[in-house]
């Protein structure tokens, strides 16, 4: 089994503090039904900066990525279908899978 990043891009913020809770019911809940397939729940991603080739830096990097979940799965077409669940979808965003692929030294 590999290890797959998803990453997540946009996704709308609640907008109330109950709407919230909602959010953060579906989450859990997407996470619970994954399982063992969660090798390292993540976390949203908060400022950003960017880098450019001559060395120069901007804030606010141009993906607009906003959060990881790392999954073990047996393929990358299993660990997209795990991700279609995940609740980003629902508030507008999208979802990238990336195989991670294992560097051993």
């Amino acid at each position: 089994m590999a290890k797959y990043a998803l990453v997540y891009r946009g996704g709308r913020a609640p907008e109330t503090p109950e709407e919230g809770k909602q959010v953060m019911a579906a989450w859990m809940a997407w996470y619970g039904a994954l399982g063992a397939a969660v090798s390292d729940g993540g976390a949203p991603f908060g400022p950003s900066m960017s880098i450019s080739p001559g060395g120069g830096a901007a804030e606010g990097a141009p993906s607009g990525l906003t959060g990881y979940t790392i999954l073990t799965a047996d393929s990358l077409a299993a660990a997209t279908e795990l991700a279609g669940g995940c609740p980003v979808l629902s508030s507008g965003g999208a979802v990238d899978v990336y195989e991670c692929i294992d560097m051993e030294m």
